[in-house]
């Protein structure tokens, strides 16, 4: 990541485009000293390679045409570098969350589940096990070195480094990070300098400070530790507790504007999404945006019409929830607009729209009940059949004998 926290909220979504899958042999090839992979031989190669680095693009991507000179270059032999036609291989792309191009993922061990994603400028090096310090303050200089780490856990202390009491709380926060290396990467984030344009990805402002959150890089859930100590048993306490899943995650939410529930389009929030995605009696259709998102604005109006033709319709809820402000426990949002449809009955069932983003559309998947209904197949004109209907095959076959 470049900047300070330029990157910290993630990806745009791009559709993928599906494509057959031919391939069905696990053989490992090599296109320029990079492995191709595909869904047959995925497996396979994290078996052959205790690490390996996997691009996955787009044919059409200009990015990853100009990434992939300098991607075979860096390949070596043994080759721990591969490739992967997000495209064509719509499986693999949605299996690791694959929503912009190229995207670049190290696996290590053969270990498929825990990826880590890599943000830094071109190719990396891999560097030793050890090489990151073991407590870093985050800076613009610093910003690429920790976001591209292989570490899958940051905590994060925030403080004022202008106050000599808070600059005092980096000794325990220091005699923690030992414990937990490799696991955990410990971050000093100043609120009066650089560290202040990544409060508001924490919900957070100056005056929070002096505070610690542990953060799970895999999804961005968030920890707040809730103790008013800054020992180092306590932080090596908590982290623990987090590690063994007995902590839940900190969620962001806005509160809801007046009059939320009064508009064609409904404006949710954090606190107030369950009780409206999940009422049994509803049937809600949800977009997940972010206010700085170009996609996001250009359906806005479309959005905003749907709700006004649906707003006297008693089981169909239109509406919308800024994920930059808010996060749900059990929905994680990789790109934006994300659109959810949550049918009424029992289940909490949820599914993914991912058509046309127009209000036509819109209405069919509605009026469908969750679905887009099949396009009727287009007949060939029979020739010399005027009317366009086709003709039974009796009927041709007696004018030719008569």
């Amino acid at each position: 990541m470049r900047g300070c926290g330029a990157r910290l909220v993630w990806l745009l979504v791009l559709a993928l485009e599906e494509k057959e899958d031919e391939v069905v042999s696990d053989e490992l090839k090599e296109e320029d000293g990079v492995l191709v992979l595909h869904q047959h031989n995925f497996a396979r190669a994290l078996t052959e390679h205790q690490l390996l680095l996997v691009e996955f693009y787009a044919p059409w991507c200009g990015h990853c045409q100009r990434l992939a000179p300098a991607f075979a270059q860096a390949a070596t032999t043994p080759a721990w570098m591969a490739k992967v036609d997000a495209t064509a291989q719509v499986a693999l792309a949605n299996e690791f969350s694959i929503t912009s191009y190229p995207t670049l993922k190290l696996f290590r061990g053969g270990n498929r589940t825990h990826p880590i994603a890599y943000t830094g400028p071109g190719p990396p090096r891999l560097p030793p096990v050890h090489s990151l310090k073991l407590v870093m303050e985050f800076s613009s200089e610093t910003s690429n070195d920790i976001f591209s780490a292989k570490i899958p856990h940051h905590m994060l202390l925030f403080l004022n480094k202008s106050s000599p009491a808070q600059l005092g709380l980096q000794d325990g926060f220091q005699a923690a990070a030992p414990a937990f290396r490799g696991q955990v990467l410990f971050v000093v984030v100043d609120v009066a300098g650089c560290g202040a344009e990544v409060l508001s990805f924490f919900g957070m402002t100056a005056a929070d400070a002096p505070t610690l959150r542990l953060v799970r890089m895999e999804n961005n859930r968030k920890y707040r530790m809730e103790q008013d100590t800054f020992s180092d048993t306590a932080i090596r306490a908590f982290i623990q507790e987090v590690l063994d899943g007995k902590v839940k995650p900190h969620l962001l939410s806005a509160e809801p504007p007046e009059g939320w529930d009064t508009r064609p389009v409904k404006v949710l929030v954090g606190k107030t999404f369950e009780q409206v995605a999940f009422d049994e009696t509803k049937n809600c259709f949800v977009k997940f945006y972010a206010p700085w998102c170009s996609h996001c604005q250009a359906m806005a109006a479309a959005w905003e019409e749907l709700g006004e033709r649906y707003k006297n319709h008693e089981d169909i809820v239109i509406a919308e929830m800024d994920s930059t402000a808010n996060e749900l426990e059990n929905i994680t949002i990789h790109g934006f607009p994300t659109l959810h449809y949550f049918p009424a009955g029992p289940g909490r069932k949820m599914i993914e729209y991912k058509s046309a983003r127009d209000v036509e559309t819109f209405s069919k998947f509605l009026e469908n009940g969750g679905t887009l209904p099949e396009e009727p197949s287009v007949v060939p004109k029979a020739p010399g059949n005027s009317t366009g209907r086709e003709e039974p095959l009796g009927t041709a076959e007696t004018r030719e004998e008569l």
